[in-house]
């Protein structure tokens, strides 16, 4: 007996520089190929989002809607026009602070499931903003952390323990299918950071590393990689410059092949002060880089110190250069970490993986009701 697909609406902020939207996005890609779920997309604009990358998601057949984003009542409501044209069985808000208005609007709607993703272990919650989020709480039917580490940060923040439970993000593997092609040692011999220039990053520290390699012989290629706000890349530029890096550092931007520059160089970073789940490590992992993470939440999930990668304390500029300076030098250590490293996202990373765990969440919530001979 066939039975309808489950309707399930996807909230994220519209900025896309972050890890929740490229979740959210991966989630109803995933679900225009399922039989289960019929699947919406909702994006909430952001001043300094891209229309180009809007236009090319619907040339692409995303079913994809934007609302405003001027202000939090401005968002609300629009969603909740959405909703009542949509009469989603599942709304999904994801990330802070669009979970909260995403489910204001669900309530007002009457969407029948409320389900919150939160993305990382640490955001600004005020006091204020965390009342919300309690009271929110109370009528979700799910809070989702990206990793066991934004699960354990859940909990810490008074969620339901019988209600929050952790899913962990993966990325697409099929883009990095071809980094066995290229051997650790015939890679360029340099360091890429992918992830947007923002306080939570700590380009600052990878940047001071370098200058120390430099002192002891090693001048590397630096890509850095990422969007994010000029009031946090210029800090950086101008930090460069005066650690006379400007010749050896390249600031990218937003970049969209970044499986072949990962897959071409030899080592990934991520140094940064906290996490959810770090997508860019498990691409730089999926590519077969040698990659060295800060030793916060998150990151020390993904990786095991000196069988896959290598942790460094957080801001510590010396224990990053001396990381760096051992896989700059050693072929044999930075193939051995680079080949588990890979072995480890094809096997626990997955975007399929993730995808099977959410569609059975949503039809868990729904009471089964799926297609069915």
């Amino acid at each position: 007996m066939a039975r309808n697909p489950v309707r399930v609406l996807h909230f994220v902020t519209g900025g896309f520089s972050g890890g929740a939207t490229q979740v959210a996005l991966q989630l109803v890609n995933a679900a225009r190929d399922s039989a289960n779920i019929d699947p919406l997309l909702v994006l909430r604009r952001k001043r300094r989002g891209d229309p180009a990358r809007i236009a090319e998601l619907q040339r692409d057949g995303v079913p994809l809607q934007v609302v405003p984003g001027w202000s939090h009542l401005a968002s609300i409501l629009a969603l909740v026009r959405v909703c009542r044209e949509f009469k989603p069985d599942v709304l999904v808000a994801h990330g802070f602070s669009e979970h909260l208005w995403g489910r204001y609007a669900g309530l007002l709607a009457k969407v029948p499931h409320l389900v919150h993703v939160e993305h990382n272990t640490r955001e600004r919650y005020t006091r204020w903003r965390l009342a919300q989020t309690r009271w929110l709480a109370r009528r979700t039917v799910r809070i989702v952390g990206c990793s066991e580490g934004v699960r354990e940060a859940l909990l810490g923040m008074g969620m339901p323990p019988d209600r929050t439970i952790a899913i962990p993000n993966g990325i697409r593997l099929e883009a990095f299918a071809g980094a066995d092609a290229h051997p650790v040692p015939s890679r360029t011999p340099g360091i890429v950071m992918v992830s947007r220039f923002s306080k939570q990053k700590d380009h600052a520290t990878l940047l001071r590393a370098v200058a120390l390699l430099g002192e002891r012989g090693l001048r590397p290629p630096v890509l850095l990689a990422g969007g994010g706000k000029a009031l946090h890349r210029r800090p950086l530029e101008k930090l460069a410059d005066q650690l006379d890096l400007r010749d050896q550092v390249q600031f990218l931007g937003v970049i969209r092949n970044v499986p072949e520059v990962l897959m071409t160089h030899r080592i990934a970073v991520l140094s940064t002060h906290y996490e959810g789940m770090p997508l860019a490590l498990i691409e730089g992992m999926a590519a077969g880089c040698a990659v060295v993470g800060s030793a916060v939440p998150g990151v020390r999930e993904v990786i095991s110190q000196g069988e896959d990668g290598l942790l460094v304390p957080e801001s510590d500029a010396s224990a990053l250069a001396d990381a760096l300076e051992t896989l700059l030098r050693d072929d044999a250590v930075a193939t051995r970490l680079g080949a588990a490293a890979r072995q480890v996202a094809l096997e626990r990373h997955g975007r399929d993986l993730m995808n099977a765990r959410y569609e059975a969440l949503f039809l868990s919530l729904v009471g089964e009701r799926i297609r069915t001979p």
